[in-house]
């Protein structure tokens, strides 16, 4: 059963960093994730598309309040993604969480999963 588990959420004070993690595990060899994307949701309001990254390495969607302040990167192989924020401000206390689609190569299915999310509160 494919999971996308997020990690590195938590308490951070505002101006600090925050380095984000998401891992696809229980996916087949064959399972080519195409496309990366990091969405949030603050209490309230909508959620969010924050950014993406695909396959091929091109980050793109950052949302006009955190452009300028944060780093998508991934990790073909090991199936990973990286959400890196500097300058954290209050307002970006939300749930972030982890989004993929991608492709089975032995099938030709696609498939789109998404993490559960996790919390980042940025409070002094």
């Amino acid at each position: 059963q494919v999971q996308l588990v997020e990690s590195g959420g938590g308490l951070v004070q505002p101006g600090g960093s925050l380095r984000l993690s998401c891992t696809v595990s229980g996916s087949s060899s064959s399972s080519f994730v195409m496309n990366w994307y990091w969405y949030r949701q603050a209490p309230g309001k909508e959620r969010e598309l924050v950014g993406s990254i695909t396959r091929a390495g091109v980050t793109s969607n950052y949302a006009d309040s955190v452009r300028g302040r944060i780093t998508i990167s991934r990790d073909n192989v090991k199936k990973m993604q990286w959400l890196q924020t500097n300058s954290l401000k209050p307002e970006d206390t939300a749930v972030y969480s982890c989004h993929v689609r991608g492709v089975e190569v032995a099938t030709g299915a696609s498939f789109d999963y998404w993490g559960q999310g996790i919390q980042v509160t940025v409070s002094s």
